[in-house]
């Protein structure tokens, strides 16, 4: 099958070409835009509390609203608010408020938002629009900073803004300039590798502009898969998307293009290299993006909305990349010819490889040794895994010389470190109205409870079978003790402590992140192990083996744990972070055990395909190592390059994220692939293919033509004789 795409799409490469130009042009035009979400509650099952409590909250309190904004005002010196500080806090409030912001519903301050210590006082800015990173939002914020030196001129005070729509402003201005620049690195990187590799500036320039094709393409059908079918998508996902498609991309081109180079230097030409490069590859190729697509699709079992929509649109984008590699390169590669590699000559002769030979004959001679060095590797790196702890608190990996996240410092100081995002208690009867003494007693057991800093007063609905306690905690909303505090005592207390003929519920950002903790874990109880069972048939399909896949997927098990363990020693232990973001051992799932595997599927194919030719297993284990040695190494470096830019990012979360995904494809790639693998299948020699014996039967039916087999010379190069 793929010898017959090979030979269509190399002998009718301007079809080819041209099918793919107006298909992406279409897609462009016609398909309809994705959709954005911003607020993670709507990511969760309409069972969890967080979620019921804003369907009641929107049913029972359709008026309340919490400020998405905040104004800390202080003294310029830091000392205590005189009663003249204190009017100018009310006039400038005022102010404020008579400048009419676009989304401005209201700018507040009360006698009461004073801090105990006297040092501050607070005013809230309420929001006209829900989403806090609405453009016009944030041009309000950007409009009321400008405005405050003049509404406050003659006074000893000064005003810094902080709450969610401020963090979201500052967030959003600082990764602009985070995002241009990974995005300007990425691009610089892909280019000096591919230049480097093949010294040619086609082939350097080539793969970028395949890229952007196939990004257009997947991007649209995405979306209209959206549309047609209620896929759910978020906008979002082409950041991530734009990653994988350089990263997935780039990987399969480097598969066929090393080996058209191979069959170029056995003496072919270009078009009959390119078919048999496809058809050699083309499997492997195939079972690569399989694994990848499934290991997405796994993604649609998760609780959270977020990764749902996120595992069929990256499903998409692999599947687009899979049918670009063996259709549009080739197509263009075969209009191209030799002309590619210009002005190198390299392609002509293969280089001696004294480094991939040396490796290969290192692993065929010490298996055993080379196989337990490698393993322990890995499992002394996976020990730190156990000390992972989740971090929940965003704004924390934020800068901190944002003025957000100064101003809420501040606040914290002075105020209890919940004030800017009390949690929300509802008590709900049956349709009775409510006891207000009852509801004052149940009110004095929330407060008792450790960790509340205060309760406020119960708030009835107009039915008055609803109320609504707005809880102040001690600990910031997104902290650790304050999820601990949420999902555990306070609901504890809460649920227990009802009036007679009532329910409660406990919602809020904190109690958001609470269930949001819950999904999570459920999700690496069900995700992971189906994905791996959905890989391991692939790799049992493509070696029609049952051992080889065993074996493969603990090494990936064991890859996973290392990459996990290795973030943690790094960020926890060495640079002393309260945790790691918790959403990263799923992009590590995604981006290191699903992508990583290519690796694995090339190097276990080439082996398959030098047992076939009747090599002995450490034969195979030589000629395996040094043939893929420089394609997996130049695509993990480029792989992990592309990641490890976001390094470079002050956000602290991109730090982690770069640093895990590209160490990860970095241990993939040359411990597990280039030196795990070969050296166990090695050491298994027959039985590694069981049940089937295939490979008894030699295959002369390779790239080098009929009748002509391939023999290693001394330096560990394949010579036709």
């Amino acid at each position: 099958m793929f010898g017959r795409i090979g030979r269509f799409s190399v002998h009718r490469p301007w079809l080819v070409v041209a099918l793919w130009v107006i298909a992406a042009v279409g897609l462009a035009i016609l398909a309809p835009p994705l959709k954005s979400s911003t607020d993670q509650a709507d990511f969760l099952p309409s069972h969890y509390e967080s979620v019921r409590v804003t369907k009641l909250q929107e049913q029972a309190f359709p008026q309340h609203e919490s400020a998405a904004a905040i104004l800390v005002y202080q003294r310029s010196d830091g000392g205590k608010l005189s009663d003249a500080d204190k009017a100018a806090v009310t006039k400038a409030t005022a102010g404020f408020q008579d400048e009419k912001y676009k989304t401005f519903k209201s700018v507040v301050t009360t006698p009461e938002a004073v801090s105990k210590d006297g040092k501050l006082a607070l005013a809230n800015v309420y929001l006209t629009k829900k989403d806090i990173y609405n453009e016009d939002t944030q041009q309000s914020i950007k409009d009321l900073r400008a405005d405050r030196d003049k509404l406050l001129k003659g006074t000893s005070l000064k005003v810094d803004v902080t709450g969610p729509a401020a963090s979201a402003l500052d967030a959003t201005q600082s990764s602009g300039d985070t995002d241009a620049m990974i995005m300007m690195a990425t691009l610089v990187l892909i280019i000096v590798l591919l230049g480097a590799i093949f010294r040619s500036p086609l082939i350097a320039l080539m793969p970028v502009l395949m890229i952007l094709v196939m990004f257009i393409m997947a991007q649209g059908l995405i979306a209209t898969a959206s549309d047609w079918f209620g896929l759910e998508a978020d906008s979002s996902v082409s950041a991530i998307l734009i990653v994988v498609l350089f990263g997935v991309g780039t990987d399969y081109m480097l598969f066929l293009l090393f080996r058209y180079r191979e069959h170029l230097r056995q003496g072919q030409q270009p078009k009959e290299a390119l078919v048999d490069a496809v058809t050699r590859v083309g499997e492997t190729i195939a079972s690569a993006a399989g694994a990848v697509i499934v290991a997405f699709l796994a993604l649609v079992l998760s609780t959270m909305g977020s990764m749902r929509a996120m595992g069929p649109s990256l499903a998409i984008s692999v599947a687009v990349t899979l049918v670009a590699a063996l259709t549009l390169v080739p197509a263009v590669f075969s209009l191209l010819g030799t002309k590619a590699f210009w002005p190198s000559k390299a392609w002509k002769k293969a280089p001696r490889n004294r480094l991939a030979n040396g490796v290969g004959s290192l692993v065929s001679r010490r298996p055993g040794l080379i196989a337990a060095v490698s393993a322990g590797v890995l499992a002394a790196l996976a020990v730190g895994a156990l000390g992972f702890k989740a971090e929940f608190d965003t704004e924390s990996s934020l800068p901190k010389d944002l003025e957000s996240v100064q101003a809420m410092a501040e606040l914290q100081k002075s105020f209890s470190a919940g004030e800017s995002d009390p949690s929300l208690v509802y008590v709900q009867s049956n349709g009775d109205k409510l006891d207000p003494a009852a509801l004052t007693g149940f009110r004095q057991k929330l407060t008792a409870v450790e960790g509340v800093g205060e309760v406020s007063p119960a708030v009835l609905n107009p039915k008055g079978d609803v109320a609504q306690f707005s809880v102040v905690l001690k600990y910031r909303p997104a902290s650790e003790k304050a999820i601990e505090l949420v999902a555990g005592e306070l609901r504890d207390t809460a649920h227990g402590s009802t009036p007679e003929g009532t329910k409660a519920l406990v919602g809020g950002s904190t109690a958001v992140l609470a269930d949001i903790e819950d999904a999570v874990n459920h999700d690496y109880r069900l995700v992971f192990p189906v994905a791996g069972l959905a890989i391991m048939l692939i790799l049992g399909l493509l070696l029609r083996s049952v051992v080889a896949p065993l074996y493969l997927m603990l090494a990936v098990g064991l890859g996973f744990a290392a990459t996990l363990g290795s973030t943690v020693w790094l960020f926890q232990n060495v640079r002393g972070e309260n945790g790691l973001l918790f959403m990263l051992p799923i992009i590590v799932y995604l981006f290191v055990v699903a992508i990583g595997t290519d690796y694995n599927i090339l190097m276990v194919a080439r082996l398959r395909e030098e047992v076939r030719k009747g090599k002995t297993p450490a034969e195979a284990a030589r000629l395996a190592v040094a043939q893929s040695a420089p394609t997996i190494g130049s695509a993990a470096i480029i792989l992990a390059g592309t990641f490890g830019v976001l390094m470079l990012a002050s956000n602290s979360m991109l730090q982690q994220m770069g640093f895990a995904v590209a160490f990860g494809i970095l241990l993939t790639a040359f411990i597990m692939a280039l030196l795990l693998v070969p050296t166990v299948t090695a050491m298994l020699g027959s039985k590694a293919w069981w049940p089937n014996h295939r490979h008894d039967s030699p295959d002369t039916s390779g790239a080098v033509g009929p009748g002509r087999a391939e023999e290693p010379d001394a330096a560990g190069e394949t010579v036709r004789v």
